[in-house]
C-alpha cells in the first residue's frame, strides 16, 4: 500500500511546475496521493517555508513530505523519522519539522541517478529529483538507501530559531510570522506571558523599538473594537498580533524578525509616543 506526499514549495508563481510534480508522482505510482500544504511561500524565504512546515507536519498523516524552498543550487537529502520520510534541500527548510517528529534516524544524499528524471535541457529541481525520489519512498519502489550514500547528521544544515528571553518582568520574543491578512505571529507562548503575570483579558504594554503600545490580550475577536488591535492566541498555540478588520503589519511596526517585548502595565506607566498621536487624533 501507498502512502501519500505532502508537498510544500514557493512555487507558486510557476504553477505549471506544481503540476508536473503532481504528474511525475502519479506516473511513477498513481495510487499515490498528493496533498498540496502550501505553495504560497515567499520566494527563496527558507525560514518561513521551514515554519510553515513545522506548524502543519503534526496535521499530515504518516508518509512522504516533500519540501522545495531553494534560493540558490543547494545539496538535496532525504531522512528517515519515526512519522515518515522527509525529502528536501540541505538549507534549513526541513530541520525544524525533523526535530519536532523526533529526529532523523537515517539521513543521505540524494545522488542516484536511478531515481532522476533525465532532462536534455536545464535540471528542474523539485521535478527531476526530489518527486522521484518521493514518490520512490511512498510507493516503497525503494527505501532510502537507496536514494544515495548517508550524510552524517552533524553536517546537515540546522535552521537556529529566535528563543524567548524573560528578563526584568517582561517577555522578549521575535515576530516569526506575518501571515497574508498582516496578522504577526511571535515566538512567545501563552505560557511565557503567565510568566510575568499576564493573562487572557488583561492589557499588556507591547513594546516594539523604543515605543510602547498599550494593547489587550482577548482570544475572543468580538471583545475588541473596530481597527482595534489586540493580541490572542492562533490555531497553532503562540501569541499573534491582530487588528480588527484591519492589518497588524500598518497598525504597527511589525514585520518578520523584529524583536517585541510584552509587560504588564503599572501604574504610572508613561503614555508613548503613538499613544499621544491617536489621543491627538
Amino acid at each position: 500500500m501507498s502512502d501519500p506526499v505532502s508537498f510544500l514549495s514557493d512555487l507558486g508563481h510557476t504553477p505549471e511546475h506544481i503540476g508536473a510534480v503532481h504528474g511525475v508522482v502519479a506516473r511513477i505510482d498513481p495510487a499515490v496521493t498528493v496533498i498540496d500544504i502550501t505553495h504560497q511561500i515567499p520566494a527563496g524565504n527558507i525560514r518561513a517555508g521551514a515554519l510553515a512546515l513545522l506548524r502543519t507536519v503534526q496535521y499530515m498523516p504518516r508518509g512522504v513530505v516533500l519540501g522545495s524552498v531553494m534560493p540558490s543550487p543547494t545539496p538535496l537529502i532525504a531522512a528517515q523519522t519515526p512519522v515518515g520520510f522527509f525529502v528536501g534541500p540541505d538549507n534549513g527548510l526541513l530541520a525544524p519539522a525533523v526535530a519536532m517528529v523526533g529526529g532523523a534516524d537515517v539521513i543521505v544524499a540524494l545522488e542516484s541517478d536511478d531515481f532522476r528524471i533525465p532532462s536534455s535541457g536545464a535540471v528542474l529541481t523539485v521535478r527531476d529529483i526530489l518527486a522521484p525520489a518521493a514518490a520512490a519512498l511512498a510507493s516503497g519502489q525503494a527505501t532510502i538507501t537507496d536514494l544515495g550514500p548517508h550524510r552524517d547528521p552533524e553536517s546537515v544544515n540546522p535552521l537556529i530559531l529566535p528563543l524567548v528571553e524573560h528578563s526584568g518582568g517582561a517577555v522578549v520574543g521575535e515576530v516569526l510570522w506575518v501571515d497574508g491578512t498582516g496578522t504577526a505571529q511571535c515566538n512567545v507562548s501563552p505560557e511565557d506571558l503567565a510568566m510575568v503575570g499576564i493573562v487572557e483579558g488583561d492589557d499588556v504594554i507591547m513594546r516594539i523599538g523604543a515605543v510602547e503600545h498599550r494593547i489587550s490580550w482577548h482570544d475572543d475577536l468580538m471583545q475588541v473594537a473596530e481597527t482595534e488591535g489586540r493580541l490572542f492566541v492562533d490555531p497553532f498555540g503562540q501569541i499573534a498580533v491582530h487588528v480588527r478588520n484591519g492589518a497588524a503589519t500598518e497598525s504597527y511596526p511589525l514585520d518578520e524578525r523584529v524583536a517585541v517585548t510584552f509587560l504588564k502595565p503599572e501604574s504610572g506607566t508613561p503614555v508613548s509616543l503613538s499613544g499621544l498621536l491617536r489621543s491627538a487624533d
